[in-house]
């Protein structure tokens, strides 16, 4: 493995944990009154574009580390909008 190839997994693998923890955070407490709407909504649609460049020029890390933080993106994405709906209902 290459210097810059151990620096992409690095980079990646960074990117994609710092997720992790508002991830646990709002499953366990069910709460996304302080999480911007926005923000959450612009990272999940860019982690998506980044999984279709990956796909089209066949980079794997890069693949792996935005589904797995467009999976994390999504699923507080997902609590946010169904606590708005729930809050306005």
């Amino acid at each position: 493995m290459t210097l810059i190839s151990l620096l992409g997994l690095l980079a990646a693998f960074f990117t994609t944990a710092a997720y992790v923890p508002q991830a646990y955070k709002t499953i366990t407490t069910k709460s996304t009154a302080s999480l911007s709407l926005p923000t959450y909504l612009m990272l999940f649609v860019g982690t998506l574009l980044w999984v279709a460049y990956a796909l089209s020029i066949g980079n794997v890390p890069v693949l792996l580390a935005n589904l797995i933080t467009a999976l994390l993106a999504g699923i507080i994405l997902f609590l946010k909008l169904r606590a708005r709906a729930v809050k306005s209902a």
